[in-house]
């Protein structure tokens, strides 16, 4: 009954990683717990190539750049002392903005591109969700929570 398990639990845990780029948004926004805003945009990136990203958004018709490596691109003075962008693994940038809980406006639309692919996605001030595992599959397809606990109702 065990080794049933364990095959279910591989054979499962590879599919769900086969299926994540399909599955799971390519743009995701959240509040850690230190009320920071952080958007990942997890487009594949090229191989063996310097990537550039760009982060920005839009509320209404005013749409302002948040950061970028892009050269002769220049974020907006208001954000350029108070986000950080990490490299993510396999793919994509995460994007942090400090100290603007209160600043964010009701309506907005968070957009990212790498090396030219884009996404985006509208979040209202009033419903971002927490960081962390709950969020993660609220973003992806129900999908994954079947392939989670598929191997558990097998064995009963």
């Amino acid at each position: 009954m065990t080794t049933i398990m364990i095959q279910h639990l591989f054979m499962f845990s590879i599919m769900g990683m086969l299926l994540r780029p399909v599955w799971c948004d390519s743009i995701t926004v959240c509040e850690e717990d230190d009320g920071d805003l952080r958007v990942d945009c997890l487009l594949k990136a090229n191989p063996n190539k310097i990537n550039s990203y760009e982060f920005s958004w839009s509320s209404g018709s005013k749409q302002a750049l948040i950061n970028s490596n892009v050269s002769g691109l220049s974020a907006e003075e208001e954000f350029r002392k108070v986000n950080h962008v990490t490299e993510l693994e396999p793919d994509g940038y995460r994007l942090t903005l400090s100290g603007y809980q209160d600043k964010l406006p009701h309506n907005t639309t968070y957009m990212c591109k790498i090396t030219g692919e884009g996404a985006s996605i509208n979040v209202e001030r009033d419903h971002l969700v927490p960081c962390g595992a709950v969020s993660v599959l609220q973003k992806c397809s129900w999908i994954i929570t079947i392939l989670l606990f598929l191997p558990f109702h097998a064995i009963t």
